[in-house]
């Protein structure tokens, strides 16, 4: 059941539009007013008034009369339509800031042309057009600026409504709900008895607010419940482009694709199957050391799981055109997510969780696909140890965060950052365990024997040369002396 919907649904609302006594902050007759910077401010207006009224989609409509609401028909064809030889619909979205959803759909009403813009309210930030932000009052389009009051107020609402409880899906039956959404898996992954009837269905999926009450007895799909649950995230606009993508490369570039998969599925019923997938695709190792000899993925099954888990946590869900990726290579993997981290990647393993998305990162530690008390980098970490390969990367790149693991290397195969980047997140997980790093521990890290001791020394100084670490109390001597990360 796609929210890309046949014509007979514009139809119908078209029909309930124009039984409105007049325009409304939502809805905005035209005949043939095909002016650009007209349609321009209109969409500003109606998506900042859709926001301010808590709605989903606002409407600009051509070829009815603005008065009696009659069908007049329309010149307008926005697919011909051009502004300095650039089709309408990307002349627009260049001038709007954020680029919202906007879709035109034209049908034939009674043998004559309808236009209907269907306008994403706005989020995250009022929508300009060519820099200034529209408003409606009441049928008028006014700057958003000479109303105060209501620029107050929708600054309250984008402060206070978090991108989970933003609507995917408006005013669908109770049966339309149990077929867009995974329901059997949200009481699989909770644990639940599922109910007999549709009615505790429906009432178990409200408490958690995965839907919420819509008009008339229907119901609105809330973005958090399609982004978890949906059975194809195609089918909701504002999450579809969210879906993770895993691409396989051969080598160590981009040049050649082996395989590439989207995820279909929401997350929390795909997640098992996502992990799974990757996995499959990665060639085995055979390790020795702490984990002794055996065959084991190129990369920990559970720091993947981490890595994956927080790449969907912790995105920028109004980062348009982009979505939390997997990428493989012949010797490392990348896990990319959009956004900037809330903390500072050095300090990812020592920092209290902080999410921008809370509701999401409750709900996935509920269903356990990620830890409850930020632990996880703790995780990703310690098995990269236990398995003795290079320590992870974490990093900022334009808008992004992304983390790299590495397959096993011997330490001599390590540059001179390998060594002390390894060093510095072993002090830093030693630190987080109530404990110390040593030459010893380090040595275990790296699998290097007791006779080696000064080649672990030498990594410990360069370490300290980069003011990474720190002496735990400079009065002991060096073979006595515990280490601590330069924070602490």
């Amino acid at each position: 059941m796609s929210i890309d919907r046949p014509d007979d649904y514009f139809l119908n609302i078209l029909n309930e539009l124009r039984k409105l006594p007049a325009e409304t902050e939502l809805v905005e007759f035209k005949h043939n007013n095909t002016d650009p910077d007209e349609i321009g401010g209109y969409i500003s207006a109606l998506a900042n008034s859709a926001a301010l009224l808590g709605q989903v989609t606002a409407w600009l409509v051509w070829g009815v009369d603005d008065h009696s609401h009659d069908i007049l028909g329309t010149d307008f064809n926005p697919r011909l339509a051009k502004v300095h030889n650039q089709e309408l619909e990307c002349w627009l979205l260049q001038l709007l800031s954020p680029k919202i959803d906007i879709r035109f759909h034209s049908l034939l009403v009674d043998e004559k042309p309808v236009v209907m813009l269907e306008i994403g309210a706005a989020f995250l930030h009022p929508v300009q057009f060519k820099n200034t932000e529209f408003i409606r009052i009441g049928s008028y389009k006014k700057k958003l600026k000479d109303f105060p009051e209501k620029e107050r107020e929708l600054w309250r609402f984008f402060d206070r409504t978090p991108f989970e409880c933003e609507i995917a899906a408006e005013d669908v039956t109770a049966e339309a709900v149990l077929k867009l959404l995974d329901y059997p898996a949200y009481f699989t992954l909770l644990s639940l008895n599922l109910p007999e009837g549709r009615e505790g269905i429906i009432s178990a999926l409200a408490a958690d607010e995965l839907i919420v009450p819509g008009f008339s007895g229907k119901w609105n799909i809330t973005n958090i419940g399609a982004m978890l649950f949906a059975r194809q995230l195609s089918d909701f606009r504002s999450v579809k482009r969210k879906a993770i993508r895993v691409v396989l490369y051969k080598g160590e570039d981009r040049v050649i694709t082996i395989r590439e998969q989207e995820g279909v599925y929401g997350y929390a019923c795909g997640f098992k199957g996502l992990i799974a997938f990757i996995t499959n695709l990665l060639p085995s190792n055979e390790v020795i050391g702490q984990a002794l000899r055996k065959e084991v993925p190129m990369f920990p099954e559970l720091a993947i799981r981490e890595l994956v888990a927080n790449a969907i946590i912790h995105q920028d869900f109004h980062a348009t055109g982009t979505a939390p990726m997997v990428e493989i290579f012949a010797s490392r993997m990348e896990i990319t997510n959009p956004g900037h981290p809330l903390v500072k990647t050095d300090r990812f393993l020592d920092s209290p969780p902080k999410s921008r998305n809370e509701e999401l990162a409750s709900f996935m530690r509920r269903i356990g696909f990620c830890e409850e008390r930020g632990s996880g980098i703790d995780k990703v970490v310690s098995q990269t140890e236990f398995y003795q390969l290079p320590a992870p990367i974490f990093e900022t790149t334009d808008g992004h965060t992304r983390t790299v693991l590495f397959a096993h290397r011997e330490l001599k195969d390590m540059d001179k950052a390998d060594r002390v980047r390894a060093c510095y997140l072993h002090a830093c997980l030693k630190y987080v365990q109530r404990n110390f790093m040593t030459n010893t521990s380090l040595r275990e890290r790296f699998g290097i024997e007791e006779k080696n001791r000064a080649m672990v020394s030498r990594i410990i100084a360069d370490t300290r040369d980069e003011q990474l670490i720190r002496s735990f109390d400079d009065s002991v001597g060096s073979k006595a002396q515990k280490y601590i990360p330069w924070w602490a």
